[in-house]
């Protein structure tokens, strides 16, 4: 997402912009933070703690000089901030486990401020918090709104607040197969066109294989279950709290497993024999991307050896055929299903 274009950035800073709150002087909490102008105007160097599970997000914050931490480093800590920014996800159950545990960090008077798009459920994101700490005031511009507490001194719902911070808890889903939680891609089901590819891996694949976005690890786990001559397999995701649950879900395996946390369009090191995926074509706030999936199969081309495989699925409908051809010695669609296509890429002798 192109800072200067980031609607729901810029409006979080809106109310510090036009004096309506005050900023403060010491450490600030931004809870699922983005790098951009905005946060640059108001905060001093070293100023923001920024919580971060996307990979490319986070090394935007990096880049720019930010301090990033993970939730699960967030967690260790029982540190208070004057000021909690965030920046809720579309997902109800999500967005509402991170107001409440966002709740929970600020110092006593101070304030946690709220902005979501029109079309990311910024209406319902302003009513939670209402319902769950009350409203101190709101704006809206850029298509968006920002939404605040008035300054906190206990008050809140603390029974609702522990209860909505569970709500994107790690669960069992499919009968115990396999654990997920609100907010991962396809959290609750297998996704259709992941179970597609499923059904057209080989049994012969061998050696050592790559799961390029690997979400949750349905797809690797299939690799392992299908495949017993698949010695190694690793898995790129750039979503952490799903690559956490791929390492949940794929404990145990026979197989050598690495989880790597890592944008994949940024290129990867190795060479594989094989490697599967379901690449992206959006965006965390759903913007159409088709250019990402496209960058998959050339980092996917590049990664494999020669007369190496990638196994792939996409909608039939995405334009992917020429840097498919331009990839690969050899292309074939190996199945087609509810607007779902397969394709088989194998590497010639040369990248």
């Amino acid at each position: 997402m192109s800072a200067s274009h980031d609607a729901p950035l810029q409006t979080l800073f809106l109310p510090f912009a036009h004096g309506t709150l005050d900023w403060p002087q010491g450490p600030v909490l931004f809870l699922r933070a983005r790098e951009g102008w905005p946060p640059r105007e108001h905060a001093a160097t070293g100023q923001l703690v920024c919580v971060q599970s996307f990979r490319p997000f986070a090394q935007a914050l990096e880049r720019g000089g930010w301090e990033v931490r993970d939730e699960a480093a967030l967690e260790t800590t029982d540190a208070r901030y004057p000021l909690v920014l965030v920046l809720p996800p579309r997902q109800r159950d999500e967005a509402r486990a991170l107001l409440a545990r966002a709740l929970e960090r600020v110092a006593p008077g101070g304030v946690l401020v709220a902005c979501q798009s029109n079309n990311e459920g910024a209406r319902s994101g302003e009513s939670d918090l209402q319902q769950l700490a009350g409203l101190g005031g709101k704006l809206t511009k850029n298509h968006c709104r920002v939404f605040w507490t008035a300054p906190l001194e206990g008050g809140h719902d603390e029974a609702l607040r522990k209860r909505w911070a569970a709500l994107d808890a790690p669960r069992a889903i499919l009968d115990g197969r396999f654990h997920s939680r609100p907010g991962v891609f396809a959290w609750d089901r297998i996704d259709p066109a992941s179970a597609l590819l499923a059904e057209q891996l080989p049994a012969d694949l061998a050696g050592h294989g790559a799961d390029l976005g690997a979400g949750w690890g349905y797809l690797s786990a299939e690799v392992l279950a299908r495949c017993p001559k698949v010695a190694a397999l690793d898995l790129y995701e750039a979503e952490s709290r799903a690559l956490e649950l791929a390492r949940r879900n794929l404990a145990g395996s026979a197989a050598q497993l690495d989880f790597c946390w890592h944008d994949v369009t940024a290129g990867i090191d190795g060479r594989y024999d094989f490697i599967v995926s379901n690449p992206p074509f959006h965006t965390p706030a759903r913007e159409d991307r088709p250019d990402i999936g496209q960058r998959f199969i050339a980092v996917a081309a590049q990664a494999l050896r020669p007369g190496g495989r990638l196994f792939m699925v996409a909608n039939r409908h995405l334009p992917y055929e020429q840097i498919l051809n331009d990839s690969f010695g050899q292309v074939r669609v190996a199945a087609e299903r509810d607007g779902f296509k397969v394709i088989v890429g194998t590497r010639g002798g040369r990248a």
